[in-house]
């Protein structure tokens, strides 16, 4: 199966020019992502990976980078943490029609994790509630790469917090 989601980075301060980066990446066997440098010691890498599920994908691809850029600190895997348009666009309806199912099932439509002008919700609840009301928009491998996404990002949290006490 092919699953297509993003690692994000923080990257070691080497001074590391932005083609070795991308050589030693591609070589790594990370040569199935995009890469995206937007902010200065950041990397984003946008995968297309074929795999027998989605936490083999996922494992993969970590493991592929860690090799290539040691040193790089895991910032978030996605799609995990979304918004009613995030959602809207990956079901293929608007997000007018994605908020109006959110605000006419208050009882059952998920909370979100932060409640504010911009609400965000883990992927993977959303998706849950809309296959539990038929919907055929949402496959299996969605709903497994948004589970193993926020897995990983838990425990990630996890770590982080551990590493403070």
């Amino acid at each position: 199966m092919e699953f297509n989601f993003t690692l994000k980075y923080r990257l070691p301060d080497t001074g590391i020019e932005i083609g070795v980066l991308e050589q030693r990446l591609a070589e790594g066997g990370s040569d199935d992502a995009l890469v995206g440098l937007g902010l200065p010691g950041r990397l984003a890498l946008a995968f297309c990976r074929e795999a027998e599920n989605a936490a083999a994908a996922l494992r993969s691809a970590l493991d592929d980078v860690q090799r290539a850029v040691p040193g790089a600190e895991l910032v978030e895997v996605s799609p995990d943490l979304v918004g009613l348009t995030d959602v809207a666009d990956l079901v293929g309806m608007s997000r007018q029609n994605m908020r109006k199912l959110m605000l006419a099932n208050p009882q059952s439509f998920p909370s979100p994790v932060h409640d504010g002008s911009t609400s965000i919700w883990h992927l993977v609840d959303i998706l849950g509630w809309l296959r539990a009301r038929g919907s055929d928009k949402v496959t299996v491998e969605m709903t497994e790469l948004a589970a193993a996404a926020l897995q990983l990002n838990l425990d990630r949290e996890g770590r982080r917090l551990h590493s403070k006490t």
